[in-house]
């Protein structure tokens, strides 16, 4: 019987790292994730920023494929921590495409739609990025150094991400749920920046039917981008919470100017996903009301209240 392929996910605690090793489970891979900070059993510790460490276990895995999650993804954060971010998202980068090249390994970076700055969309592969934050710089010097190491990498960018959360705060999107609930006092939400809210386990598919066919056909390489098609702003997104659950939203009231925000972020980076809807390796995303309660039920207060919901 041939051998499982092999399949390495960094990141693998985070928010789209679980879903991406689901995925490749599911479909009969052998996964190896790799974690940090939330490491636990099942998840192998390894510090990304150790490049002796990381050349180790690769020479020792073989992977066929890795799949590059780990990433500080939190725009305020990488402002405030500009060194450990750029070391995570760049450095990092750099070293895995590097040894990746080396072994023979197809890599694929999840890299993100705030390397555009919004104001022209919606944006395809070969349009110009020019990022509006620390952010969106650190991820597109890790789409340069992945494809300038790995010429047969590919690079996937996505939007703003939810998906099985472990608390509410994990996602910009499942926070949300947080103003849903204060229904006792009115909460402003921006209504001017326009997103495009993925379910993680869509990305995740993508990312394996990436794999798969980059397996046999090398010319799957370079950048790709894939998105939900709903454009929402914040303030949408908690209405459809809201009316997903049956909870009122009158306490909601939409932002229609520009917060002075400390980060900037693009107005709207509409993602243009034909290529990958060309070689046939999307999937259809899930409408969101549907995903966001699959995402929420659980915090709830009553459980049970999935079952009453639905039958």
């Amino acid at each position: 019987m041939d051998q499982a392929p092999k399949v390495l996910v960094t990141g693998a605690t985070g928010l789209l790292g679980r879903a991406v090793c689901r995925e490749f489970q599911n479909n009969s891979w052998a996964v190896l994730g790799i974690g940090f900070r939330r490491a636990r059993s099942g998840i192998l510790r390894c510090d990304l920023t150790d490049e002796e460490a990381v050349r180790g276990l690769l020479q020792d895995y073989k992977p066929d494929v890795i799949i590059h999650c780990a990433a500080e993804r939190r725009p305020d954060v990488v402002e405030r921590h500009t060194e450990a971010a750029v070391n995570l998202n760049v450095h990092t980068t750099s070293t895995l495409a590097k040894e990746a090249a080396a072994c023979g390994a197809f890599f694929l970076y999840i890299s993100t739609d705030y390397v555009f700055d919004g104001r022209n969309p919606p944006y395809g592969e070969d349009d110009t990025p020019n990022p509006l934050n620390v952010y969106g710089r650190s991820k597109l010097e890790g789409e340069r150094e992945t494809l300038r190491h790995c010429p047969g990498a590919v690079v996937l960018r996505v939007p703003v991400l939810f998906g099985e959360v472990e608390t509410v705060s994990e996602s910009a999107v499942t926070c949300l749920w947080l103003r849903v609930q204060e229904a006792t006092e009115g909460s402003t939400l921006d209504h001017c920046q326009q997103r495009f809210p993925t379910d993680t386990r869509d990305v995740a598919a993508v990312c394996r039917k990436l794999s798969e066919r980059a397996r046999q056909d090398p010319s799957i390489r370079g950048i790709f981008h894939f998105s939900a098609k709903e454009q929402m702003t914040k303030y949408e997104m908690a209405i459809a919470i809201a009316q997903a659950f049956n909870l009122p939203s009158n306490h909601l009231i939409p932002l229609t100017e520009q917060p002075a925000a400390s980060t900037l972020r693009p107005l709207n980076s509409q993602l243009n996903c034909s290529r990958l809807e060309l070689l046939n390796l999307s999937v259809e995303p899930r409408p969101f009301t549907s995903a966001i309660v699959d995402s929420l039920w659980p915090f709830t207060p009553d459980k049970r209240w999935r079952q009453t919901v639905f039958h």
